[in-house]
C-alpha cells in the first residue's frame, strides 16, 4: 500500500533525503508548512489522511489513506481564494515539469546549481527540490529566504534560483545565471537574467516563461479564462474525482493572447472589480501604478459604493511616507494608459499588505 508521508521539518539535506527515500519506496510526500502552529499542522495531517509523519525526532505512523501508485506529491494550494486544497501531482508530472524547466533555462547538470530558498510547503519551493532530483543537478538549500545569504550563495556557485517579486531589490541578482520570478504580480521591469513565470500548484509550477508556453504546453482562452494543457498537470484534488477534462484545465485566471502568441494574465476571474457595470482587472492597474515610481507595493481592490457598485481603490505602500500623492495626480498620469472607468477613485496608504507564504497578496484581507 502506497502511503502519504508528511515531512514536518525545515528545508535542508535531511528534508531532501526524506523526499528521495519516500519516492524510492513508491510513497508520496506532503511537505508541512513550518510556520503553522502545531494545532494547524495536526489538522492538515488528519484532514489529508497522512500515513506517516517524519520530523527531526523520528517517525509516527497513522491509519492513513491509500494513494495512487504513481502519486509523488500532495501539496497545498496557496489559499488566496479560500481553504487550501491538497493538490495531487504524479511522478510523471513532476518529472515533466523539471525537464521543461531545464530545457527552457538550458540547464547543464554538471555546471549549474539550484538554490532553494522558498518555502517547500508550496510548489514554488518544492519544485526546486524536484528539479534537482529529477535532473541530477546540484542543490543547495536555505530554511527561509535571507537576502544576504541568498546573494552569498550565488557568489559561491549557485547559478539558478526561484524567488518572489518582492525580494528582487534586496540583493544583487546578477550573481545568478537565471532567476525564476513568480507567485504574485510581477513588475514590468525585471533584471535581464530574470524570467517572469506563470503557473500554479495545479500546473506543477511555472509553465509559461516570459509569456511563452514551455515545450509541450498549450494555452487557450475560453470566454476570457486561461485554459492550459501540459504534461505537468495535477491528477486530482485529494479525496475528489479528477478535475482535468480532456487534458485541459481551467485555471480560474483571466487573460488573453497577443498577436505574437504571448500570454498576458490580467488577474483572477473572481478578482474582477465591477464598477458602473464595467469589469476592471486589478493586475493591469497595479502594473501601471508601479510604473509611476511612487510606491513600494500596490494592491487594487473594489470598495463598496452605493453609486458605482464598487469603486476602484489603490491600497499602497509609499516610497516616501511623508508624501502622499493626490488621487487627482495619479488619475491624470494613468489617463493615457487605462479606460476612464478603470482609473482609481481612491487611494489608501498602509504600512504593509497581507500576503500568504507564497508571496501572493490576500486581497480579501485588505
Amino acid at each position: 500500500m502506497n502511503k502519504l508521508i508528511a515531512i514536518d521539518m525545515p528545508c535542508g539535506d535531511f528534508f531532501v533525503n526524506c523526499v528521495r527515500a519516500a519516492w524510492d519506496a513508491g510513497d508520496a510526500v506532503l511537505p508541512i508548512d513550518q510556520r503553522l502552529p502545531q494545532s494547524l499542522k495536526q489538522q492538515i495531517i488528519e484532514g489529508f489522511g497522512v500515513g506517516v509523519v517524519v520530523d527531526e525526532s523520528g517517525e509516527s505512523t497513522f491509519n492513513g489513506r491509500e494513494i495512487g501508485t504513481d502519486d509523488a506529491l500532495v501539496i497545498s494550494t496557496s489559499g488566496t481564494t479560500g481553504t487550501p486544497k491538497g493538490v495531487v501531482l504524479t511522478h510523471d508530472a513532476m518529472k515533466a515539469s523539471s525537464e521543461m524547466t531545464s530545457l527552457a533555462l538550458s540547464v547543464n547538470p554538471s555546471l549549474d546549481t539550484w538554490l532553494c530558498c522558498l518555502p517547500v510547503s508550496h510548489i514554488g519551493g518544492f519544485s526546486v527540490i524536484s528539479r534537482a532530483i529529477h535532473t541530477g543537478t546540484e542543490l543547495r538549500t536555505h530554511e527561509y529566504f535571507d537576502a544576504s545569504r541568498c546573494e552569498q550563495t550565488g557568489r559561491d556557485g549557485a547559478s539558478l534560483v526561484s524567488v518572489v517579486p518582492t525580494v528582487l531589490e534586496r540583493f544583487d541578482t546578477s550573481v545568478f545565471r537565471k532567476l525564476l520570478v513568480g507567485g504574485s504580480a510581477i513588475p514590468s521591469s525585471l533584471p535581464p537574467n530574470a524570467v517572469a513565470t506563470y503557473g500554479m500548484t495545479e500546473t506543477g509550477s511555472g509553465i509559461v516563461y516570459n509569456g511563452s508556453p514551455l515545450e509541450g504546453v498549450k494555452i487557450e482562452i475560453r470566454e476570457g479564462e486561461i485554459y492550459v494543457q501540459s504534461p505537468s498537470l495535477f491528477r486530482t484534488y485529494l479525496g475528489q474525482s479528477p478535475k482535468v477534462k480532456n487534458n485541459w484545465f481551467g485555471t480560474g485566471d483571466a487573460g488573453y493572447l497577443t498577436e505574437a502568441g504571448k500570454l498576458v494574465v490580467t488577474g483572477r476571474l473572481d478578482d474582477a472589480i465591477v464598477t458602473g457595470g464595467e469589469k476592471v482587472w486589478p493586475a493591469l492597474i497595479e502594473k501601471h501604478l508601479h510604473s509611476l515610481g511612487l510606491f513600494q507595493e500596490v494592491a487594487v481592490i473594489g470598495r463598496p459604493s452605493n453609486e458605482w457598485g464598487q469603486i476602484v481603490t489603490a491600497v499602497v505602500i509609499l516610497n516616501n511616507p511623508n508624501k502622499v500623492p493626490p488621487i487627482e495626480n495619479i488619475r491624470e498620469q494613468l489617463d493615457p494608459l487605462l479606460p476612464r472607468y478603470a482609473l482609481p477613485k481612491a487611494i489608501e496608504v498602509v504600512d504593509s499588505l497581507p500576503r500568504n507564504i507564497a508571496g501572493k497578496i490576500l486581497r480579501n484581507n485588505i
